[in-house]
């Protein structure tokens, strides 16, 4: 299902070398919110150690934010040294290219990582990246995203079954 990821895990953090690898990914896409940063613009401690640890294994990052708020995001690109695109219009096919190309890397090698399935899951692989979901840093989110969580917490369920079915 368009709706699944590839990969779900507790944070970014939990993003290893090793996997990325495995995988054939050579390159990264990060949301923004609730992945990177927090409602009130914290970043959990680590990220910025994580981001440079892989960058120096040869990983390249580019944040892709559907948030239309430029100086946020753009703060985030530059306390983890990456470039941005703010506005992405995820799930739309649009941005994420955009990313990807910025990396200079086709989509196949592109991971898109994210808290949510409607925009980051579906437009990673309606592009034929491969979808990394992780769980929101905190509950506290904007109304619009609020309104979709229950629905995002359904899907997370059977997606959670699907694969102890299968014994992953």
């Amino acid at each position: 299902m368009k709706v699944y990821p590839k990969m779900y895990l507790k944070n970014v953090q939990e993003i290893t070398y090793e996997m990325l690898k495995e995988n054939d990914i050579f390159g990264m896409i990060l949301d923004v919110d609730n992945t990177l940063i927090d409602y009130y613009r914290n970043m959990p401690e680590g990220i910025e150690t994580w981001c440079k640890s892989l960058k120096q294994k040869g990983i390249s990052f580019c944040i892709a934010s559907n948030s239309n708020k430029k100086e946020k995001v753009e703060m985030v690109a530059k306390n983890l040294e990456i470039p941005y695109i703010y506005f992405a219009k995820k799930p739309l096919k649009t941005g994420l290219r955009r990313a990807a190309s910025m990396m200079e890397l086709e989509p196949a090698k592109v991971a898109v990582v994210g808290d949510q399935i409607f925009t980051d899951v579906l437009g990673a692989n309606r592009t034929g990246m491969f979808s990394i979901l992780v769980d929101p840093i905190e509950e506290k989110d904007i109304w619009i995203t609020l309104i979709k969580r229950p629905i995002e917490n359904y899907i997370k369920g059977q997606y959670r079954k699907k694969k102890n079915a299968k014994g992953e």
